[in-house]
């Protein structure tokens, strides 16, 4: 399963990249804009077929290796639904722990590099569910340089951006 994860995740970090790119631009200069919630957005991709909620943090530390972004996919051709990844500020130390906090929940993700995600769709699910009744999210872990950072997201729009990128996946197969 790692190894389908770090496929999926270099795979997906380019095509995230490129919808960040879109929404900080301009959410119209997308290919397939779904719509824009607060400060989350929907994106569908027909080609690869996928769909996605994105946004950007709303505070991250001043320092930064990589532009963070959190997305939630899907990925209907290989029946993934509602998969979280979170691009971090900053390239995270070795074994660090990376500890993603939603209201009073926390979760310990997997990741590697400068990338955070579940460590299973049980707990993708559980993210996402904790997503819709919170009004923000917090990712912390230790860089590289063993300093700690903490990138910040407000979650108004979140459950609509989620919603729609699964009502925009729907047909695709």
């Amino acid at each position: 399963m790692a190894s389908f994860k770090q496929r999926f995740i270099s795979r997906a970090l380019l095509l995230s990249a490129l919808a960040l790119g879109a929404i900080l631009a301009s959410p119209l200069a997308a290919k397939d804009s779904l719509g824009v919630y607060s400060s989350w957005a929907a994106f569908r991709d027909p080609g690869t077929p996928r769909c996605y909620a994105i946004a950007k943090p709303s505070s991250a530390t001043t320092r930064r290796d990589y532009a963070p972004f959190a997305s939630i996919a899907t990925w209907p051709k290989n029946s993934i639904r509602n998969q979280v990844h979170l691009r971090l500020s900053r390239a995270i130390a070795d074994s660090a722990t990376i500890r993603l906090t939603i209201g009073d929940k926390q979760f310990d993700l997997t990741g590697g590099g400068g990338d955070a995600w579940a460590k299973d769709a049980s707990m993708d699910a559980a993210i996402v569910a904790a997503m819709r009744s919170a009004t923000r999210m917090s990712v912390r872990a230790r860089d590289r340089g063993g300093r700690a950072f903490t990138d910040r997201y407000q979650l108004a729009g979140a459950a609509t951006a989620i919603d729609a990128a699964l009502l925009g996946c729907a047909k695709l197969r």
